[in-house]
């Protein structure tokens, strides 16, 4: 008697063991997914799947969607890139970001002194620069979308009129920014304070707009009765955007960044976004450690990624801008010879200081550099990610650059308008709130684009699609990918623990470790502080919102939907 109750327990004891171990999944769907900052927009993009949509469909009802549901950076008036991959296996990538204005100057943000001038570069219409998102999603839907215009835009014009629920979260961002909205539109705005949680938000001068778009297309925006109101707006605000601007507009198709890490292939944003080109440094550069031996975030895999980091944000400093306007030796930057010099003086022994780390030198590479430039680039973005029932993919990633841009609103347009000119370097010797520092490359100049860090990501594993991933965080959007893709393939996390996963991050300076908050053991910390880290908790207390899609050995799709944001992911 004594021994079956015995085994009954150590039953018990097995099952309840096996019972804590099981993984956390998110949404499975069978053929098709979603995933994106609200609800409503996953949904409305899902649907248009259900229609018999492709993910390009998908893409621009859901952009348009956010624009409705998520002004704090979801727009008509910014820009944005992708990175597709077709169920053919063949990939690229749509650069949408927006550009400096034909009247835009090298030092057009600098007083008489050579000083920064405060806030002209982030609030108001002189830190707009010219719109891309509406050329974006429509030269994605004149390439490979399939249902008419009307049909993608139809539930989302009824979502404006409408109205949706506004969550706790979108309450606390309408009264942290009212007063600052307010004064720089001169009166309160529809979105304000007053605005109460489960409350519906009905927004139809947007959709005024996007009905307008719907009947004459993407010129509405560009030369048609809207860019004739926005144009209009600006100008007496004091921007100096012109119709020309608008006119002379398009969105560029992009080679990515393609490379192989272990049995995997990565396909990643390239420039003007710096974020491909990192991810690529980063990886390659800790692929020689195996960090799965030591675990994840273990004191030796936080100090492999960790001293790569470094490495590959001094690189971006120097080295990246706009690439119709710089020549940017990608090859060299991601040659496995130049990235293993990179980490020649690496040691677990101790922290390499950043003061002692600059850009790598490349032979026979020449460029007129100031370095020690401003380079700044706020962390209020969003991200989707798709995966259609046919294996189409598409990774994009959008923003106004500021939470709700420049905070100008035009009333009878309904959206904001960005505040991107303030991503372009401004002054030498002056680091931004960040720390970034940039160069030469990413100087003003018109109709330039500015550096971005925006990294919408596909992978594949062994020819196959095995992840989509991207998230909005600024200078941590490229280290919250890197380490989101690490904690599935290294660690054998589910997409939503990989999503859900403490993160951490380094961009060379300032000198220190950003650590979500109240996420990491004290022991590790005090660990690394022994080894010449700098530990900082409070700089970034949310490090990305990482929507990304895995696909299961089985072919199903598991979400993986970022805790930190209001973020779902729909399908079916």
């Amino acid at each position: 008697m004594k021994t079956r109750i015995l085994i009954l327990i150590i039953c018990f004891l097995a099952l309840s063991c096996k019972k804590e171990q099981i993984s956390k999944r998110g949404n499975i769907t069978q053929e098709a997914m979603v995933v994106s900052a609200r609800e409503e927009a996953s949904k409305i993009g899902s649907d248009i799947l259900k229609q018999g949509g492709n993910a390009f469909d998908a893409m621009f009802a859901t952009e348009m969607a956010l624009a409705v549901t998520y002004p704090y950076a979801g727009n008509l008036g910014g820009g944005g890139f992708m990175v597709y991959r077709l169920n053919t296996g063949e990939t690229g990538a749509l650069d949408y970001r927006e550009k400096a204005p034909l009247a835009a100057s090298k030092n057009m943000y600098l007083d008489s002194l050579n000083n920064v001038i405060p806030y002209k570069s982030t609030v108001g219409a002189y830190a707009v620069g010219v719109p891309g998102t509406v050329a974006g999603i429509f030269a994605a839907h004149k390439k490979f979308g399939s249902l008419p215009i009307e049909t993608l835009l139809k539930p989302v014009i009824a979502l404006a009129e409408n109205g949706f629920t506004i969550t706790k979260k979108q309450q606390e961002r309408f009264i942290e920014y009212d007063s600052i909205i307010t004064a720089v539109n001169g009166k309160q705005m529809p979105i304000n304070k007053t605005i109460k949680v489960n409350s519906t938000f009905k927004n139809l001068p947007l959709a005024e707009t996007l009905k307008r778009i719907s009947k004459n297309g993407r010129d509405e925006f560009y030369t048609g009765q809207t860019a004739t109101q926005l144009v209009k707006f600006i100008n007496q605000k004091g921007g100096i955007i012109t119709s020309e601007d608008l006119a002379q507009y398009q969105a560029q198709w992009r080679e990515p960044i393609t490379f192989e890490y272990d049995n995997l292939k990565i396909i990643s944003m390239s420039p003007p976004s710096s974020g491909g080109l990192c991810l690529a440094q980063i990886m390659k550069m800790i692929e020689p450690y195996d960090v799965s031996q030591y675990g994840q975030n273990s004191l030796e895999a936080i100090q492999i990624i960790v001293e790569a980091e470094k490495r590959a944000y001094a690189d971006r400093s120097y080295y990246l801008g706009d690439p119709d306007f710089v020549n940017i030796p990608i090859k060299d930057l991601l040659s496995d010879e130049y990235l293993k010099k990179r980490m020649a003086n690496f040691s677990f022994e101790n922290a390499t200081p950043s003061d002692s780390i600059s850009y790598g030198r490349i032979e026979n590479y020449s460029m007129q550099i100031s370095e020690g430039i401003q380079y700044q680039e706020h962390e209020e973005t969003t991200h989707y990610s798709i995966v259609d029932q046919f294996g189409n993919a598409v990774a994009v990633t959008t923003t106004l650059n500021g939470a709700y841009g420049s905070k100008l609103y035009p009333e009878n347009l309904g959206f904001f308008l960005n505040n991107e000119m303030d991503d372009f370097s401004s002054k030498p010797g002056v680091p931004n709130v960040y720390g970034l520092i940039g160069g030469e490359a990413n100087s003003i100049a018109p109709q330039k684009r500015m550096l971005s860090a925006m990294t919408p990501t596909i992978v594949e594993k062994e020819g196959k699609l095995f992840m989509v991933v991207g998230t909005p965080g600024g200078s941590t959007i490229i280290t919250s990918v890197l380490q989101t893709i690490l904690n599935v393939h290294e660690f054998d996390m589910t997409m939503q623990e990989a999503v859900d996963a403490p993160r951490f991050h380094h961009q060379w300076l300032p000198e220190e470790i950003r650590i979500e908050p109240n996420r990491f053991d004290q022991s590790l910390l005090i660990q690394l502080e022994t080894k010449g880290y700098t530990i900082n908790e409070k700089r970034t207390p949310i490090i990305g919102k990482v929507d990304a899609i895995l696909i299961l050995e089985d072919g199903t799709l598991e979400a993986g939907a970022d805790h930190r944001g209001d973020d779902v992911g729909v399908g079916f």
